[in-house]
């Protein structure tokens, strides 16, 4: 027997996402997502969406609705309505039974002891688990005695040693697999009665969903390289239209092993709390694993990338996760908003942190954002740098050393003393400071380090005028000018 599948695009493409929702929306899951959504759009295609919910036990409904909501965040916008799989028994167990009747599927009646003993077996002579198609040739009479016994039975799909499945992959060209390679006769069917069908297993749905759907070319990761194998297998025996396949490379983590919960940082949930812009992550997403043409560079939109994506520059190798490469491009995003923009981003983190906004008329938060924006690198950083600004900071151990250094106090005193009620402005600012180093009778360092000391409580911070003059406008410079002296 033998399988094979072309490479070439020929007609409406149709492309879907199957997530399990047995969890958050992971990393992995979302990175398949983008290459999916760009293949459509780069085809003027259709993007679908399928729950795979038929693992009961698992699958909660808060799980299918981060699902959606971190697709619809990073703006992955899937075409219709998404299929429920779980909806879709009837015309499951119908594709069961024609395999029945057709003599590609079976009834198996091994016991979960008889199955140990036989994988138990094989590990001490050395063997690859399989199973060894024991009732594949069962007679009636067998049959019946099982049954009699009251055991139940699985539903197994016949897959010949001989059978050599090849396929061509628009990411790693021809594949092939030999049939004594997949492990035995294949479980599509959970133990159920003689006379009932189990719950329909994952191989089988897929294939049979797919068809169902339409679907052009399947794109996920290649961990399912196995899997195509055996659903290439399904669809001849059913007599389904084969779609083609894309095996995208996994993402790794920093010691090249697959990216996992134990790596930390994995949910595209905990990317959007950390302060990540959907629009950073979909395009470092597309990057793990893609190369841009040449001139395209490092930081685009996915329209953009839509328009020149192809599977001709998918690596086969994995993709190791760069943090420096996703945070640099974060904040290229933050960096390129306007103020307005930032501030509209920023606020419900602000109200969220207890910051007192409603104090501050006119455009006071947007020329916050403006003196905070070009240093962030997450949308959280945000908050902590605006901190100094709504809250009186204490005094660090460094700002307390400033002050203290001979004349810093003298100083601060005689900038007080010059201090207007009325709005300053950055040449007034700068002229307060000249008055008042010669009033002091000391040098411009001094005061320009003992004001930061008194203002922010730290030495570090963003350009000093500016952060005045905000705290100017609250009448907070004053307040913190006479904390330092009193």
């Amino acid at each position: 027997m033998q399988t094979i599948v072309s490479g070439a695009v020929t007609g409406p493409v149709r492309v879907r996402l199957a997530p399990s929702p047995t969890g958050t929306l992971h990393i992995g899951t979302a990175r398949t997502a983008v290459f999916n959504w760009l293949f459509a759009k780069r085809h003027g295609g259709q993007f679908l969406l399928r729950i795979e919910d038929t693992d009961k036990e698992r699958s909660q409904e808060a799980y299918t609705v981060n699902i959606l909501d971190g697709l619809q965040w990073l703006g992955l916008q899937w075409d219709g309505e998404p299929v429920i799989q779980s909806s879709r028994l009837a015309e499951h167990q119908a594709a069961i039974k024609q395999l029945l009747a057709s003599g590609h599927a079976y009834r198996c009646y091994a016991t979960e002891a008889e199955l140990e003993a036989m994988r138990e077996a094989q590990k001490a002579s050395h063997q690859a688990p399989r199973y060894d198609n024991r009732h594949r040739q069962l007679s009636a009479e067998q049959e019946q005695a099982f049954i009699a016994e009251g055991r139940q039975a699985t539903v197994r799909f016949r897959i010949d040693d001989g059978a050599s499945i090849t396929w061509t992959d628009l990411v790693r060209g021809e594949m092939s697999w030999a049939g004594a390679d997949l492990g035995g006769d294949m479980v599509i069917a959970r133990r159920a009665a003689a006379d009932q069908i189990g719950d329909p297993l994952y191989n089988l749905v897929v294939v049979v969903d797919d068809a169902a759907m339409a679907i052009s070319h399947v794109i996920r990761g290649e961990d399912h390289i196995a899997n195509t194998a055996k659903q290439l297998l399904l669809y001849q025996a059913l007599g389904l239209p084969i779609p083609q396949f894309a095996h995208t490379p996994l993402i790794l983590n920093k010691e090249g092993k697959k990216l996992s919960k134990r790596d930390g940082v994995t949910s595209v949930s905990d990317f959007r709390e950390l302060g990540y812009a959907a629009s950073a992550l979909a395009n470092y997403m597309t990057l793990l694993g893609w190369s841009a043409p040449e001139g395209m560079g490092e930081r685009f939109s996915l329209e953009q990338a839509a328009s020149v994506f192809d599977f001709e520059r998918v690596n086969k190798a994995g993709a190791r996760f760069d943090w420096d490469k996703l945070n640099w491009l974060n904040g290229q995003v933050l960096h390129e908003l306007s103020p307005a923009a930032l501030e509209s981003q920023l606020q419900p983190l602000w109200v969220q942190a207890g910051y007192p906004l409603e104090s501050h008329t006119g455009d006071w938060l947007q020329q916050l954002c403006t003196l905070i924006g070009p240093s962030l690198t997450l949308l959280a950083d945000g908050v902590d740098q605006a901190q100094p600004f709504f809250q009186r900071p204490d005094l660090g151990a460094d700002a307390l050393a400033q002050l203290d250094q001979p004349s810093a106090r003298d100083a601060l005193a005689a900038l007080l003393a010059l201090l207007p009620t009325a709005e300053l402005s950055a040449d007034s600012a700068k002229a307060l400071l000249a008055q008042a180093c010669e009033a002091a009778g000391v040098k411009k360092g001094l005061l320009m380090k003992s004001l930061r000391a008194a203002l922010l409580g730290k030495m570090q911070g963003p350009d000093l005028i500016d952060s005045w003059l905000l705290l100017h406008a609250s009448g907070e410079d004053r307040l913190r000018l006479e904390r330092c002296l009193g």
